[in-house]
């Protein structure tokens, strides 16, 4: 086919055949099955490790609730005192104490959460952005 072409013209015909062919693709699990099999063992597996989800729900928005009065007790607004940043960061530490008080409170990984988010906002505030 030329020197600067890598496959000799039978090389080349046989490839061009091969790619003309429909691939053969293998027949894949029932897919919704799967999933949802999967999705079944996770939520069990973290209403087992954080409890179940309508008690962490009420917790969680409980203290979020408690957070607004207080502001609304002290006269401070929250969207003029507050960047995005921080009220999401209070937003999932408010969820990972609720998972703590209703599950399993020496999962280490939660304890981790609440200083990780604390910290993205601490780095912010100090120049330091992630």
């Amino acid at each position: 086919m030329g020197s600067f072409f890598p496959y000799s013209k039978e090389e080349f015909e046989e490839i061009s055949r091969r790619l003309q062919q429909p691939p053969v693709m293998p027949t894949p699990p029932n897919r919704d099955q799967t999933m949802t099999t999967s999705l079944d063992e996770i939520l069990k597996e973290r209403g087992n490790r954080y409890g179940k989800f309508s008690e962490h729900a009420h917790v969680t928005q409980e203290f979020k609730l408690l957070y607004d009065r207080m502001c609304s007790s002290y006269g401070t607004s929250d969207e003029a005192r507050i960047e995005a940043d921080q009220r999401e960061a209070m937003d999932m530490i408010f969820h990972k104490i609720g998972r703590i008080v209703c599950g399993d409170p020496n999962y280490s990984d939660s304890w981790r959460d609440i200083a990780g988010y604390a910290k993205l906002v601490a780095d912010r505030l100090d120049g330091v952005e992630q």
